[in-house]
C-alpha cells in the first residue's frame, strides 16, 4: 500500500510540474473532497485535453482545406471552443448525433463530404470524455471503469493507424497526419507522438485504477490495424 501511494504521489507531481506548464496552484477548498487518486485522475484528464487540443491544431495545419467544409465560416479557435468549452457540447448539427466512437468512422469514410478533422476530433475528444464518465473533475465518491480507459487507448491506436492508411477513391490519404521536411527528407511524426502520449496516459490511468479497485483489465485481442472500435 505504501509503495502504491508513493508511486501515485510521484505520478501526480510529475504530471503537475511537467504537463501543466509548471504553474503552482493556489489552495482550493474543494480539494479537501479529493483523494490521491482523484488528483492523479484530474491531472491525467487535464493533460489529455491539452494533447487533444494540440492534435486538433496540428491536423488543421496539415489539412487547412477541411475548415472550408464547415456549414458556416469558421476558424481553428472556434473549433477549439466548440469542443473544449465548458459545459461540453456532445451534439453538433453538422454531424448529427455521432459523438465519440460513432463520430470517428465519419472521418475515414471516403464518401463523407464534411470537415474530417472536426469529425475525427469530435470522436477522439468525445471518446476520452466518455471514458471519464463525461466528467471534468473527480472527487472521493466518483468511480471510473478502468476497462473504458483501456478500450479508449486501443481505439486511439486504431485512429493512429487509420490516419496513416485510410485513403479516398483516388488513392490519396483522407487526412494528412505527417509532414515532410523537403530540405532534409525527414518525416515529422508529431501527430503520432501526440497520440502515443494519449495512449500512454490512458493505459497508465487504467492500471492505477485496476490496482486501486483490485480488478483485472480484460486485455482482449485488438489488432492496431483494426478499424473496429470498442464501445466506451
Amino acid at each position: 500500500m505504501m509503495t502504491t501511494r508513493i508511486i501515485l504521489f510521484s505520478l501526480l507531481i510529475s504530471l503537475l510540474t511537467g504537463c501543466l506548464h509548471e504553474k503552482s496552484r493556489a489552495f482550493d477548498i474543494k480539494n479537501i473532497g479529493k483523494s490521491d487518486i482523484d488528483m492523479v485522475t484530474d491531472a491525467h484528464l487535464q493533460e489529455l485535453n491539452i494533447l487533444a487540443r494540440q492534435l486538433l491544431i496540428k491536423l488543421y495545419k496539415l489539412n487547412p482545406h477541411e475548415l472550408t467544409k464547415a456549414p458556416t465560416q469558421t476558424t481553428v479557435d472556434k473549433r477549439l471552443g466548440q469542443l473544449f468549452s465548458m459545459p461540453r457540447t456532445i451534439r453538433f448539427a453538422e454531424l448529427g448525433s455521432p459523438y465519440g466512437t460513432t463520430a470517428i468512422p465519419l472521418a475515414f469514410d471516403p464518401d463523407f463530404n464534411g470537415d474530417r478533422v472536426f469529425a475525427l476530433m469530435v470522436g477522439v475528444a468525445g471518446m476520452i470524455h466518455r471514458s471519464y464518465n463525461y466528467q471534468d473533475e473527480f472527487f472521493m465518491l466518483d468511480e471510473i471503469d478502468q476497462q473504458k480507459l483501456y478500450h479508449c487507448a486501443r481505439n486511439l491506436e486504431s485512429v493512429a493507424w487509420q490516419l496513416n492508411q485510410r485513403r479516398d477513391h483516388t488513392g490519396e490519404l483522407l487526412l494528412v497526419s505527417n509532414s515532410i521536411d523537403y530540405d532534409t527528407g525527414e518525416t515529422n511524426l508529431s501527430t503520432e507522438r501526440i497520440l502515443s502520449k494519449m495512449i500512454s496516459l490512458q493505459d497508465m490511468m487504467a492500471r492505477i485504477l485496476a490496482d486501486k479497485n483490485n480488478r483485472a483489465i480484460n486485455k482482449v485481442f485488438h489488432g492496431i490495424a483494426s478499424t473496429t472500435l470498442f464501445p466506451i
